[in-house]
C-alpha cells in the first residue's frame, strides 16, 4: 500500500483483516449472491448490487497503487514538478490510466484565486504554481495516446473585474489593488477529447468586462461538453411537475466551432 494513502482516502485499509482475507470474504459473498440471483432471473437491481461489491473492492485495492506516484520514473515526476499541483495532476493521470471516468483537481487550499486584494502578486504566484503541471499533463496524455479520448477542462465559475474594487471600511485591508467577482466575461479552456485545438472562441469588450462576441452561456458550455462525451443534451429531457427539465435547463446550444 502506498505510504500516506490512508490520509488521502478514508477507510482505504481494513483494520480488521488483511487484503487476502477481504478477497476470501468477497469470494464467499459472491457465491451466496450468485445462488440468490439464480432464483431471481433478470433482476437488474440485484445484479447492480452484486457488481457494486466487486467494484468497491477493486477500487480499494487499486486506489493505493494509483496514488503511489513514487513509483513513477524520476523524469516523469520532474516533468510535473515537485509541487502540490504537480503531484495532484500526476495522480490524476494515474487514475485515468486505471479507468477512472471523472477526475476533479482543485488548485490551492481554500479559495486562493479569490483575490479581492493583491491580485497581481497572487495571481502571478498561482499561475506559476499551475503552469508546469498543466502543461506536463497535456504532454503526458498526448504521448500516451490518451488525450484524444480524454477531455480536459480548466476554469472557474467567474472571472475578475477589469477595474479595482473599492473597499469598504474594514474590508480588504483597505487596499485598492484587488478585483471583484465578474460573471459577465471570463475564460475557460478545453483540450483533448475531440476539442478543436489552437482555437480562441469569442471576445470581451475593449475593457475586458463583458463578453460581446460569440457569447457562450454556461448552458451552451454544458451542452457542448455533453456532445463531446457523446450525448445529445436535448434527448436527456424529462417532464416533472408540469414542466420539462434537463441538464442544460431546457436551454443551451452546442458550440460546434469548439468541436474538431
Amino acid at each position: 500500500m502506498c505510504p500516506g494513502a490512508e490520509k488521502l482516502i478514508e477507510h482505504i485499509r481494513n483494520p480488521a483483516g488483511s487484503p487476502p482475507a477481504q478477497r476470501a470474504q468477497l469470494d464467499l459473498l459472491q457465491q451466496l449472491n450468485a445462488r440468490h440471483a439464480a432464483r431471481r432471473q433478470q433482476d437488474a437491481q440485484l445484479e447492480a448490487r452484486i457488481q457494486s461489491f466487486e467494484l468497491a473492492y477493486r477500487m480499494q485495492m487499486e486506489a493505493s497503487d494509483a496514488f503511489g506516484i513514487a513509483r513513477e520514473p524520476a523524469a516523469m515526476r520532474e516533468l510535473y514538478g515537485d509541487t502540490q499541483q504537480g503531484r495532484q495532476l500526476l495522480t490524476a493521470r494515474r487514475l485515468l490510466e486505471r479507468g477512472v471516468r471523472f477526475v476533479q483537481v482543485w488548485h490551492g487550499q481554500g479559495q486562493p484565486w479569490d483575490n479581492h486584494d493583491d491580485i497581481e502578486i497572487n495571481h502571478r504566484k498561482l499561475a506559476r504554481e499551475s503552469d508546469q503541471a498543466i502543461g506536463a499533463l497535456l504532454k503526458d496524455l498526448k504521448q500516451r495516446g490518451m488525450l484524444e479520448d480524454t477531455l480536459v477542462i480548466w476554469g472557474g465559475e467567474f472571472g475578475r473585474t477589469p477595474v479595482v474594487e473599492l473597499p469598504t471600511a474594514g474590508a480588504n485591508a483597505g487596499k485598492v489593488n484587488g478585483r471583484d467577482h465578474n460573471h459577465h466575461g471570463f475564460t475557460m479552456w478545453l483540450a483533448g477529447g475531440g476539442v478543436r485545438g489552437g482555437y480562441v472562441h469569442g471576445a470581451t469588450d475593449e475593457f475586458g468586462f463583458k463578453a460581446v462576441e460569440k457569447r457562450v452561456h454556461v448552458h451552451d458550455l454544458h451542452a457542448t461538453i455533453l456532445a463531446l462525451l457523446g450525448f445529445d443534451h436535448e434527448k436527456l429531457t424529462y417532464r416533472h411537475a408540469g414542466r420539462d427539465f434537463r441538464l442544460t435547463d431546457v436551454e443551451g446550444h452546442v458550440v460546434k466551432d469548439l468541436i474538431a
